[in-house]
């Protein structure tokens, strides 16, 4: 488990998250078979890619924000627990402190350094992209035209407008290069079977079912952290102001501790949480739960009563579409995530 995850759970201990029932895996067409797995080891080697360095990235601004807390806490320790004092007996000891707050810093520095000079948050971008790009190609497959020759390589700019949607890199390219004649020589017959159209839409369905519950997921997910953060912040600082209230009267350097290290402390869980834009991920997957159902329901539309197209150029629009949501989708986390990139706590 990556520390970020270990965060959030411990966070998120006690929290009722709704979920839906796991679906049923999707049942590809016996004609995409061997597609699937011609792209099934570029897809896994880019995904344990993007997952990799998706941890170190998101691990990282955690551990940034949440260290800095905690050389708040060394840098007060002394005073708190009077070791500042001449006269104290552990007085000679305080200096460790000191040299713990010094280490806390130097780890804190030392991430954001690793972070910048290894690239984490770009590396984990572009493996995510190709990722997603490369899983949905047997999806694309069948909305292309392989009988005409085509300038580019890239499936993606066959079938969709350059300028609105991720295209990955040259990976991308390469892989439908590389699986083309597969793809040509499967699907050359495939729409005159009356079969298949059925197929294909009911495999569609499930993968966007997949991701409407995966989604749906993802918004209770980011509303119970937000909120529980909520809660920790608001009993942090309540805390805060009891305990500079009574200041006032009672004269105790452990009060002191808690009017330092509980704002802090509050402040770097409030840091973490909107570097990680829980908020915007919680919403735009609500969006797309709701945008998700409505795309199943076009591609539903164009079956007839015994689940086969009645107008095969109506369900390749339909699941066009769809797959034009889920670019959308992936663009806009691809914006939403690459302004931030670790910034000092």
């Amino acid at each position: 488990m990556a520390l970020h995850q270990f965060i959030q759970r411990l966070l998120l201990l006690g929290a009722r998250i709704d979920k839906l029932p796991a679906s049923a895996a999707p049942s590809a067409p016996g004609e995409l078979l061997p597609l699937i797995e011609a792209v099934a080891d570029a897809h896994r080697r880019f995904d344990e890619r993007a997952i990799h360095f998706g941890h170190r990235y998101r691990s990282g601004f955690w551990a940034i924000y949440l260290l800095s807390a905690v050389a708040v806490l060394f840098a007060v320790m002394p005073l708190a627990l009077g070791w500042d004092t001449a006269n104290h007996r552990l007085h000679p000891y305080a200096g460790l402190w000191a040299l713990g707050e010094v280490m806390v810093i130097s780890t804190v520095s030392a991430i954001y350094w690793l972070g910048h000079r290894r690239h984490w948050q770009a590396q984990w971008l572009d493996a995510r992209t190709t990722a997603e790009l490369s899983w949905y190609l047997p999806l694309l497959a069948p909305l292309l035209d392989f009988s005409k020759r085509a300038e580019d390589a890239n499936w993606y700019l066959r079938v969709f407008d350059p300028g609105q949607h991720l295209r990955g890199g040259s990976e991308v390219a390469a892989l439908c290069e590389r699986i083309e004649p597969l793809a040509r020589r499967l699907l050359a017959n495939a729409w005159s079977d009356r079969e298949f159209d059925s197929c294909y839409a009911q495999w569609a369905i499930d993968i966007l079912e997949q991701q409407r519950r995966y989604h749906y997921r993802i918004a209770n997910t980011q509303h119970a952290l937000r909120h529980r953060v909520h809660k920790v912040n608001s009993a942090l600082f309540g805390l805060t102001a009891v305990g500079a209230l009574l200041h006032l009267a009672v004269h105790t350097l452990l009060l002191s501790l808690v009017t330092t290290f509980f704002p802090a402390l509050g402040a770097s869980l409030h840091g973490a949480l909107a570097q990680s834009e829980a908020y915007r991920l919680g919403t735009t997957s609500e969006r797309l739960v709701r945008e998700l159902q409505s795309a199943i329901e076009r591609i539903r539309a164009t079956l007839g009563s015994d689940g086969r197209a009645g107008d095969a150029v109506a369900l390749k629009a339909a699941i066009e579409a769809a797959i034009a949501l889920i670019l959308e989708e992936h663009q806009d986390w691809h914006l939403l995530v690459r302004p931030h990139n670790l910034p000092l706590a």
